[in-house]
């Protein structure tokens, strides 16, 4: 049987997503001076680059700091976590951004692993929401609730700077 594939979104549409969320973060965080970025590997962190060059855009005085967090998303215990670049977190407003939220396994051990940093506060974006939580996490902006069965999958495919999601 063949794989069969649907776009979901275009990139236009996940452009406009990805501007809305940034919108709302700005609302968020409007007093912010710092806000630290944090993608998870890999297409998590290609989003949170998108994210953080529009919020330079709109607004060039908070510093921002883009950090790429790697982790083992099939068995997130097998490996440690680890952080590109390494930097302190301490008392630091933290935004955590991934692709898809599906059981909640990778952003719950991402979470816990920044929260045990002693940070000030985090947020969490994803790009779609399939609502199969294992984990009891959410996350805080999304762009596309999804409503899917166990079987079928959500693939988000960046190349040549344009992203598109699929339904297989």
């Amino acid at each position: 049987m063949a794989k069969s594939s649907s776009l979901i979104l275009n990139n236009d549409t996940v452009q406009k997503k990805l501007s809305r969320i940034t919108h709302q973060i700005i609302e968020e965080n409007y007093k912010e001076k710092e806000i630290v970025l944090i993608g998870i590997s890999e297409n998590g962190f290609l989003l949170a680059e998108k994210i953080c060059a529009i919020l330079k855009k709109l607004r060039p005085e908070i510093d921002i700091q883009l950090i790429e967090l790697l982790i083992n998303k099939k068995n997130p215990l097998k490996d440690s976590i680890q952080i590109k670049p390494e930097i302190s977190f301490k008392d630091k407003k933290i935004i955590l951004i991934d692709d898809v939220l599906n059981s909640g396994k990778t952003l719950m051990h991402a979470a816990s692993y920044i929260i045990s940093k002693n940070i000030a506060k985090m947020n969490t974006i994803v790009l779609v929401d399939r609502r199969h939580r294992s984990f009891p996490i959410k996350a805080d902006w999304v762009g596309l609730t999804l409503s899917t069965t166990i079987q079928e999958h959500i693939s988000v495919l960046i190349k040549n700077n344009e992203i598109s999601v699929y339904l297989e």
